[in-house]
């Protein structure tokens, strides 16, 4: 299971990865189109639009990666001179606290798109349906909600059994 899961937002992490790409190529041609207006060229039509949307898309993808690797910011001052086991439960009680804030995040997206779609609201040059990009951004989200859902089991463990079976990049501390 825990191969699954990595294998899950590894992929979501390299696909927003893919559409930063994209959308760094389509703003260097709408930027180098701005500049040879004089040459016949211009910017690409709705270039700040497809950025928006990639861009929140993005964001949401790498949230599962970020989630089971850890890399969500943490201070650890305080927590550094406290027992093994006292940072074990802090690391259980953040992760829970963490998988609300996500599933709430989610089930916000979801109502957003339902609004979106229900609207029939488009994107002003490209007329493109908004909610397509929430759609995709929930698609990811959904995803860093299993994977949110995953690590507070892995937190589960980790308090009951007093160590960490899993490898890296599956949860463990850095």
């Amino acid at each position: 299971m825990a191969r699954a899961i990595e294998l899950l937002a590894r992929t979501l992490a390299l696909l927003g990865g893919l559409v930063l790409v994209a959308l760094t190529v389509i703003t260097c041609v709408s930027i180098a189109g701005r500049a040879m207006i004089s040459l016949g060229l211009g910017p690409v039509p709705g270039d700040f639009e497809l950025v928006e949307a990639g861009v929140a898309f993005a964001i949401f993808a790498f949230l599962p990666w970020c989630q089971l690797n850890r890399g969500h910011a943490t201070v650890d001052l305080f927590t550094s001179f406290l027992s093994e086991r006292t940072n074990r439960w802090i690391d259980l009680v953040s992760e829970i606290v963490m998988a609300v804030i996500i599933v709430v995040l989610t089930w916000k997206l979801k109502d957003g798109m339902f609004d979106k779609m229900r609207y029939h609201e488009t994107t002003f040059i490209l007329q493109f349906p908004v909610w397509w990009a929430y759609a995709a951004s929930l698609v990811a989200a959904v995803v860093a909600c299993i994977i949110a859902l995953w690590m507070v089991y892995v937190r589960v463990m980790e308090v009951r059994t007093g160590k960490s079976d899993f490898g890296p990049g599956l949860g463990v501390h850095h």
